[in-house]
């Protein structure tokens, strides 16, 4: 009843159902169908200290939709505005994108391509973006070895301090041994990057925010506020998924790998050699550097399932695996750019 008062007095927008969707880590959506027939996306925020962070995200994605990028739209207030904040739910309206796919299960075929152009036009428009130019900074800076370090030896004296471990506690527990037994490598292996390009990101570029109808790219959403970070960093995010690269072969993943970076330059001419092959290290380096979701039953303990302790598993056992085969990928992938 709330989102349908706020729909009408906000949006002038008379709902005739909606229906909620179980998605959503910061905020409850809806699926909103009008009087006419119409399909609508409702993103209401559960509190409002981060709206000024929230407007600036849909900024951004309204930002890339006017440059031609593939994204949803926001819808305004009567007011004008792009998100509604003077009732009692603070909301932002968006174009439902019907009959679509996330990412989320991994890549394969023909999506690999349309992931590449669709990122290569995203980062291109936001290289425009007025927050930040792009600039050059050193590739070993993109992780802290360091930092990590110390974060696994906490993480795992908290694992140690716990009076009995359940079958993922325990294997979480070796896992962040191992990880910090090899951050000798990982910092050798970053030492090797060259200077690389920092830019305006999406901020999330996960499975999940990107939706497929059939085999294109139908919308980026869940856009960030508007922030520099490594662009070879976001290629590798989407493209060394852990089910991306473990649902395959290691040759049929590296195929699709080199058929998204191949689109991507395509559709980011400016983009160097250098931050398409180094997103390779990088994405190696970044995953393994990171405690997640090791870290997941110490931190928030209620949001571990079955789900999270698989994802572990697999992008645990992916970064190993990027990691014990990154010369030979690196050359494959090198080769096929020149």
């Amino acid at each position: 009843m709330a989102v349908a008062a706020t729909l009408v007095l906000a949006y002038g927008l008379h709902p005739a159902d909606i229906t909620r969707i179980p998605e959503g880590t910061a905020t409850d959506n809806y699926a909103v169908v009008d009087q006419a027939g119409q399909l609508h996306f409702a993103k209401v925020y559960r509190t409002r200290d981060r709206l000024d962070l929230e407007l600036a995200s849909v900024e951004l994605s309204e930002y890339c939709a006017d440059g031609g990028v593939a994204t949803a739209r926001a819808t305004r207030t009567r007011e004008h505005e792009l998100i509604e904040t003077h009732g009692r739910l603070p909301m932002s309206l968006w174009s439902y994108v019907p009959h679509t796919a996330t990412a989320e299960g991994g890549l394969t075929g023909a999506r690999w391509a349309a992931v590449g152009t669709a990122m290569g036009q995203l980062h291109s428009r936001l290289a425009t973006h007025p927050a930040a130019a792009p600039t050059l900074e050193p590739g070993a800076a993109v992780c802290d070895v360091a930092a990590s370090w110390d974060r696994f030896e906490r993480l795992i004296h908290a694992y140690q301090q716990k009076p009995r471990l359940g079958e993922f506690e325990t294997w979480a527990l070796q896992a962040a041994r191992e990880r910090q037994a090899i951050l000798g490598d990982v910092e050798r292996a970053l030492a090797l990057l060259p200077q690389l390009s920092v830019q305006v990101l999406h901020g999330d570029m996960a499975g999940p925010n990107v939706l497929f109808k059939d085999n294109e790219v139908a919308a980026i959403v869940d856009f960030r506020p508007p922030a520099p970070g490594y662009l070879a960093w976001e290629i590798a995010r989407l493209g060394c998924d852990p089910k991306s690269v473990l649902d395959n072969s290691a040759e049929s993943w590296l195929t699709g790998y080199i058929d998204l970076t191949l689109a991507y330059r395509d559709a980011n001419p400016k983009a160097s050699a250098g931050d398409l092959v180094s997103s390779l290290r990088v994405g190696c380096a970044a995953m393994l550097c990171s405690a997640f979701p090791l870290s997941v039953p110490v931190e928030r303990p209620h949001i571990v399932d079955a789900a999270m302790e698989a994802y572990g598993r697999v992008r645990h056992e992916a970064a190993l695996m990027l990691l014990g085969r990154l010369p030979v990928i690196e050359e494959a992938l090198h080769d096929a750019l020149r």
